[in-house]
């Protein structure tokens, strides 16, 4: 069996000193690697209703359309400020090395609707906290979180498990 861990690839000191940064790319780059990242990120989610899978720019796109599609669900997804040509909702977020603003379109989520949040990795729990609160706040019913990666030597999972169950294929 494939091992996922052995796709990803540290890079030190980026995107500065004293980070090191997981590259998903080569998981992405292999057929069997994204496929079975994809099924491992859906399948805790599969006949539980979930109307749309909402993802984080930009990772959380590339694995929330595919989630989307096996969930036969809608996709939704939550941009960098100046992305989206119609009312928005925002909210802005510490990062582990920095702050940041995510947006969403202000009816992309109907109140009611179930929700799968996807992300490509959980760390501080800064981006996917700010995602789900701009769900919340749309009145969507997170079902859960998804991620490939959660590096649980931080406080991510504690940040975010008050809006669902959390999933990581990978925990490091």
């Amino acid at each position: 069996m494939l091992e996922l861990e052995s796709l990803i690839k540290d890079v030190q000191d980026y995107p500065k000193p004293g980070i090191v940064f997981k590259d998903i790319t080569p998981l992405l780059a292999s057929p069997k690697g994204l496929a079975m990242s994809v099924e491992q990120m859906a399948n805790p989610f599969r006949g539980k209703g979930i109307d749309v899978v909402v993802g984080a720019e930009s990772r959380g796109f590339i694995f929330g359309t595919a989630i989307a599609q096996a969930l036969s669900a809608g996709f939704v997804p939550i941009r960098k400020p100046g992305k989206l040509p119609r009312e928005i909702r925002s909210m802005e977020y510490a990062l582990e090395y920095g702050t940041d603003k995510l947006e969403i379109h202000a009816d992309a989520v109907k109140p009611g609707q179930k929700v799968l949040m996807v992300d490509d990795l959980l760390a501080t729990g800064g981006t996917l906290d700010a995602c789900c609160q701009l769900i919340d706040g749309l009145g969507g019913e997170i079902v859960g979180i998804t991620v490939l990666l959660e590096l649980s030597f931080l406080p991510g999972r504690d940040k975010v498990k008050r809006f669902g169950d959390v999933h990581a294929v990978i925990s490091i």
